[in-house]
C-alpha cells in the first residue's frame, strides 16, 4: 500500500513532470501502476493520480465497477483535447481530502490522448462518471483539487452529513 498525500502537502499543488516513454515498461513503473491500483481500491476510490502517492509524474489509474462504472484505465502523459459543450454537476470527493464532499460542475464529455501502461497511444472519448473521473484526476497533474473547481462552497459537506442528507445522489471518490 502506498501512502496518500493529504490536503496541504505541497506535492498536491505542483505541476507533474511527463513520464519518459522509455521508462513505461520498466519494472519500477509497472510496479508503481500495480501499487496505485491496489491503494486506490483499498481506500476505496475510483481514481488515483501519481502526485497523490508522492510521485510528481503524469500517471493516473482509474477503475469503477458497477452499473455506471468504467474499466480499469491507465493514463500516462494524458491531455484532454476536447471538452463537450454540456455540463454536469456531481458530488465529488478525494482520497487526498479526507471526509469532505462537494458539488463540482464539469463537462459531461471529454476526448483524451494519452499512453497506456504498455506505452501505446490512446485516443478516446469518455462520458458520464468516467469523464468526471478523468477531469478530476488530470487536475491532480496540474496542482488542482476538486475544491478549486467548486463554484458554490455551500455544498461543501462533511462525510457524515453527506451520508445522512445527500447520499441519494452518487458521490465520486477519486
Amino acid at each position: 500500500m502506498l501512502k496518500i498525500a493529504k490536503l496541504g502537502n505541497p506535492i498536491l499543488r505542483k505541476i507533474a513532470a511527463p513520464v519518459d516513454p522509455r521508462e513505461i515498461k520498466s519494472r519500477e513503473m509497472q510496479r508503481l501502476i500495480d501499487d496505485m491500483f491496489e491503494t486506490m481500491y483499498d481506500e476505496p476510490g475510483i481514481g488515483l493520480a501519481a502526485p497523490q502517492v508522492f510521485r510528481s509524474i503524469q500517471l493516473v489509474v482509474m477503475g469503477c465497477k458497477g452499473e455506471d462504472g468504467f474499466p480499469e484505465t491507465v493514463l500516462i502523459n494524458p491531455s484532454i483535447v476536447y471538452y463537450g459543450p454540456d455540463q454536469v454537476e456531481n458530488w465529488e470527493g478525494c482520497l487526498s481530502v479526507d471526509g469532505l464532499r462537494g458539488k463540482v460542475t464539469r463537462p459531461s464529455l471529454v476526448r483524451v490522448n494519452a499512453l497506456d501502461r504498455k506505452g501505446k497511444p490512446l485516443d478516446f472519448e469518455a462520458t458520464g462518471l468516467f469523464a468526471v473521473c478523468i477531469q478530476h484526476e488530470l487536475d491532480h497533474l496540474i496542482g488542482k483539487l476538486f475544491l478549486d473547481r467548486m463554484t458554490d462552497l455551500s455544498t461543501l459537506t462533511q462525510l457524515e452529513e453527506f451520508q445522512q442528507y445527500w447520499q441519494k445522489q452518487p458521490a465520486s471518490v477519486v
